[in-house]
């Protein structure tokens, strides 16, 4: 048995490819307001509590295994106690963390749906207020290796033990080649060390939002999660209306001193070079313009000549 977490609530909001997909496992087409969705961290390729962990071949065949199998409690496996099933997956990569043997996490990632109905309301509410959150996934694999020696321990059992360190190397056990996916269930005590409800896309995280945005993932929040965001993007219209008004500003103190220092430069022609400039360009700009103030314009007179004046007659 792996253990996984909650990874986001998607607050029940579908959307159209969702309901699609979920409706390839319903008896009749469901419309959106009939299901609740929510996402799941299913398992991933780093070392759990157990001193087990999967690789990411195996991550990548657990991603099908899994797509349309049911959620239970507690590993029960009672038809009573269905509550939710899978009906879409993806391994996801975060290149900015290393697992134990150097690769970069990689997570198994689940989209689940449940019936809107009075059984399932409280549930529901659980989910939301963070109260159900681990879950625990049932599995079985064609090998499990040692790290250290690599023995299958399936065949050849070996002296190494989980969490020990054999001349610098860590051991743990390495599942590899899954051939089944039986279910996955809300539990109490997960084995993973971050099992837990966490806001994917919450403001907290403003660069996994926009790296899913970039990527062209689809963006579901919950109303708080909605809520904090535009508050971050009004900030952030006040922040970029400062900025408009800042260089505005230098953009007409560099054409006002181009005036004096450059004469012979039209001030459309300055304008329009400001123009692309940013706040630091135009910053150098204006200092070597105003440096220039002490020096006398040059006369745009020239090509003639005159006789110097005869003073004497007023010379004391």
């Amino acid at each position: 048995m792996k253990q996984a977490l909650i990874l986001k609530n998607l607050g029940g909001e579908v959307s159209a490819a969702q309901l699609e997909a979920i409706n390839r496992f319903s008896r009749r087409a469901l419309e959106a307001d009939e299901v609740y969705v929510f996402s799941l961290l299913l398992c991933d390729n780093a070392v759990d509590r157990d001193g087990e962990r999967f690789s990411s071949g195996a991550l990548q065949k657990l991603a099908s295994l899994f797509v349309g199998k049911t959620g239970i409690f507690n590993h029960d496996p009672k038809g009573q106690n269905q509550t939710a099933r899978i009906f879409e997956t993806a391994v996801e990569t975060d290149d900015g963390r290393v697992v134990e043997n150097g690769e970069p996490y990689r997570a198994l990632r689940a989209w689940a749906y449940m019936v809107r109905c009075p059984k399932n309301e409280d549930l529901i509410l659980e989910i939301d207020a963070g109260i159900k959150k681990e879950v625990s996934v049932g599995c079985a694999v064609g090998k499990v290796l040692c790290s250290v020696c690599g023995a299958d321990l399936r065949d050849q059992p070996c002296g190494h033990r989980p969490g020990e360190v054999y001349n610098g190397v860590l051991c743990w056990r390495e599942l590899e080649e899954p051939t089944d996916a039986y279910e996955w269930s809300f539990v109490a005590v997960p084995a993973q060390p971050n099992a837990g409800v966490t806001k994917q896309f919450s403001a907290a995280e403003p660069g996994q939002l926009r790296k899913a945005l970039e990527s062209g993932q689809e963006v579901l929040l919950d109303p708080a999660q909605a809520a904090a965001l535009a508050d971050q993007l009004r900030s952030l219209e006040s922040l970029a209306e400062d900025g408009r008004a800042r260089l505005d500003r230098l953009r007409r103190k560099m054409v006002a001193l181009a005036a004096f220092a450059l004469p012979s430069v039209p001030a459309g022609t300055v304008g329009e070079v400001a123009k692309g400039m940013d706040a630091g360009q135009l910053e150098a700009f204006c200092r070597g313009l105003s440096s220039m103030q002490g020096t006398p314009p040059s006369l745009q007179l020239g090509g003639i000549s005159r006789p110097a004046p005869d003073n004497q007659a007023f010379c004391i």
